[in-house]
């Protein structure tokens, strides 16, 4: 299924033409986005830095996934939201850029590992589970999360222009 119709809606959106009329409001609500990913980050790396038994040693890590549980939640909400904003000045871009792509399906798979299998394993107690699957669900959160955040900075370096993207379309050669 094609979502080039989701893209083209939400560039043609009031939320686009404001986004792009207000630099002012853009750099306020990426200045959020930014700190709201290192929020999120900084969340994750210390509850799973403390499942690998690295950091926080003497804190039990069901108090430490316990308080950090919150804060993932509202730097997730916030990150996803401020992106909404900032991927609607830029939308028909970003439906052609492959690392758009590869953060998305990053994000999705992460929240789905978060919500679905780690966290729900944590509830039952840290203690109750084997060593090894405490590393792995540390682990592989790790992964999954700095998949998103890597694939995500590409995205600045990777733009392609509005000229190609037309010229794509049309089904002309630019050099």
């Amino acid at each position: 299924m094609d979502v080039k119709f989701l893209f083209e809606a939400l560039d043609a959106s009031g939320l686009a033409a404001f986004s792009k009329a207000s630099g002012g409001v853009f750099a306020l609500v990426q200045t959020v986005h930014l700190a709201s990913m290192a929020l999120l980050g900084g969340m994750l790396l210390v509850t799973d830095l403390r499942l690998l038994n690295v950091v926080l040693r003497g804190v039990s890590a069901d108090l430490v996934v316990e308080a950090t549980r919150k804060w993932i939640n509202y730097a997730l909400a916030a990150m996803i939201l401020s992106g909404i904003y900032m991927s609607s000045a830029v939308a028909i871009k970003l439906y052609f850029n492959f690392f758009f792509w590869s953060k998305m399906t990053a994000l999705i798979l992460s929240c789905i590992s978060l919500y679905f299998i780690k966290l729900p394993l944590l509830e039952r107690g840290v203690d109750r589970l084997g060593v090894w699957t405490v590393r792995l669900i540390a682990l592989a959160s790790l992964v999954t999360w700095f998949s998103v955040a890597a694939s995500g900075r590409w995205i600045g370096f990777s733009y392609v222009s509005y000229t190609h993207i037309r010229a794509h379309q049309t089904g002309r050669h630019i050099s």
